[in-house]
């Protein structure tokens, strides 16, 4: 499902069980259930998102695929509340992994569901944005982060 959002056009695809994937860039989606509930329930909740109107998804998530590593990383990406960011290193310390800090970066590449699961709340030690959805990704990052009212520096 094509979702037009205020930062660009948004795609998401669910199973009979949530949500599975979610690209700013188009997904292919063989049979695609335009009113499976689950996308119904995201593209609100996303809207809602935008509007401000919401600071937390209920939609159930699907992840399909990931390593045990990845779907650690993702769970505790989760746990960021809106509004605030974390550190790699701290992400990495959730995880209870303090030197696996590269690594989260490339699970969080590797993220099956942006802004579902929020990797764009994860920046530098320094407080520096850092790759999004590779490089080309840092201004969506950055209006992701302003529309949660963090400051930037």
């Amino acid at each position: 499902m094509k979702i037009r959002t205020p930062i660009g056009d948004f795609w998401i695809a669910a199973t009979e069980k949530g949500i599975c994937r979610a690209s700013f860039t188009p997904i292919e989606i063989e049979d695609e259930v335009l009113t499976n509930p689950h996308l119904i329930q995201a593209k609100q909740e996303l809207l809602a998102y935008f509007n401000k109107e919401r600071t937390e998804f209920t939609v159930p998530l699907d992840i399909l695929n990931g390593t045990p590593f990845q779907q650690a990383v993702w769970h505790a990406l989760l746990t960021i509340p809106y509004g605030k960011t974390h550190s790699y290193l701290e992400v990495a310390e959730m995880i209870e992994n303090p030197k696996a800090v590269r690594a989260i970066g490339q699970a969080n590449r590797k993220n099956p569901l942006p802004i579902f699961i929020p990797c764009h709340r994860v920046i530098g030690i320094n407080g520096q944005l850092t790759g999004y959805m590779g490089t080309s990704g840092i201004e969506l990052k950055k209006s992701l982060l302003l529309l949660e009212g963090i400051s930037l520096q």
